[in-house]
């Protein structure tokens, strides 16, 4: 096997193990603290981690607000549609 063939071969098994998160991004309807209180009462995070990722949100027009594998995140995304928030899931980044 050349070295190119084994390089692609390991860069391919890399990106399969690559985990997929969960993406809040900003929008102009929900207040705030109300973006703060879904990622309490959802994801169980503290209020200053809640208001740390809000502020995320709000000032970078995303967050990542959860990693794992991709049925997990499928879940997270639908859940956070469910709270009327913006959300999208995608490979995370190496």
């Amino acid at each position: 096997m050349t070295k190119t063939a084994e390089k692609t071969e390991l860069h391919s098994a890399i990106a399969l193990d690559r985990p997929w998160v969960t993406l809040v991004w900003d929008d102009p309807v929900n207040l705030m603290s109300y973006v703060a209180y879904v990622f309490r009462s959802y994801f169980g995070v503290t209020p200053q981690e809640a208001e740390r990722l809000m502020l995320q949100v709000h000032n970078n027009g995303r967050a990542v607000v959860a990693t794992g594998n991709r049925e997990t995140m499928e879940r997270h995304v639908e859940a956070m549609h469910g709270y009327g928030l913006w959300a999208t899931l995608a490979k995370a980044e190496e």
